[in-house]
């Protein structure tokens, strides 16, 4: 058994890319996976200062809410990464908390794996490559994790486009086969 965090990161409640986080929630779930689904909206998240004291702490200075979920990231086995895609790259949200996750270099921390969910008005399957290079140049921090996979739901825009979307069977069969 697995512990799964899965991050989303929209400022949407309910939107799209948090709606593919429930379905590979509930893949890995089903597998018998423990998961935990932190939703980035509401949570104050500050810019990373880049002072380093992390790396000398081992902990972020800032009193801020970035710290348990970095605490939570270290422990997890899988790391999931919900997004939608804003000018071809990751959300400010997802890229302000992958900053803040600098306290977790050089750890001895759980994640070997990561997975990437991102939805898009754009439907082009090249849409989604600004967000997977964010997040693959993240992961090449950490030696013992890669990249996965990335799904990715395009065309869709208002809350509630996904449902009956192919991308999220995909993400419900990811969560099962983690």
């Amino acid at each position: 058994m697995s512990k799964v965090l899965i991050i989303s990161s929209s400022p949407r409640r309910d939107g799209n890319s948090e709606t593919l986080a429930r379905y590979f929630a509930k893949g890995a779930e089903e597998a018998g996976h423990q998961t935990e689904i932190f939703i980035l909206s509401g949570k104050t998240i500050n810019f990373c200062r880049g002072c380093f004291a992390c790396l000398k702490t081992g902990r972020c200075v800032i009193p801020d809410d970035a710290p348990e979920i970095v605490e939570k990231m270290h422990d997890a086995d899988v790391l999931v990464f919900a997004t939608p895609v804003y000018y071809y790259s990751v959300s400010g949200q997802l890229k302000t908390m992958l900053d803040r996750a600098n306290p977790l270099y050089d750890t001895d921390y759980a994640f070997t794996k990561v997975y990437l969910l991102t939805s898009a008005a754009e439907e082009a399957p090249e849409t989604t490559d600004g967000a997977r290079t964010a997040v693959q140049g993240w992961v090449d921090c950490f030696p013992r994790c890669e990249l996965v996979d990335t799904i990715f739901a395009g065309g869709v825009n208002d809350i509630g486009d996904i449902i009956s979307h192919p991308a999220l069977q995909q993400a419900y069969e990811a969560g099962r086969t983690i």
